[in-house]
């Protein structure tokens, strides 16, 4: 799985909130740890969903 967070990111902190493993706010934009994506594959997707703004693109490779 690959996780990318888009230039719409406002840095709200939900995907952090629902997985801090992977996801970081610092300033106005989140950021991802790509070495805790595998563990948390579903919280991600979570992550996704409740994104606001649409900023956290998931793709399988």
């Amino acid at each position: 799985m690959n996780v990318k967070i888009l230039n719409s990111c406002v840095g709200c902190g939900a995907c952090a909130i629902i997985n801090p493993n992977v996801f970081e706010i610092h300033g106005n934009k989140a950021i991802v740890n790509p070495n805790k994506i595998d563990e948390s594959d579903d919280l991600c997707i979570d992550a996704a969903i409740s994104c606001p703004v649409n900023a956290i693109e998931i793709c399988e490779y």
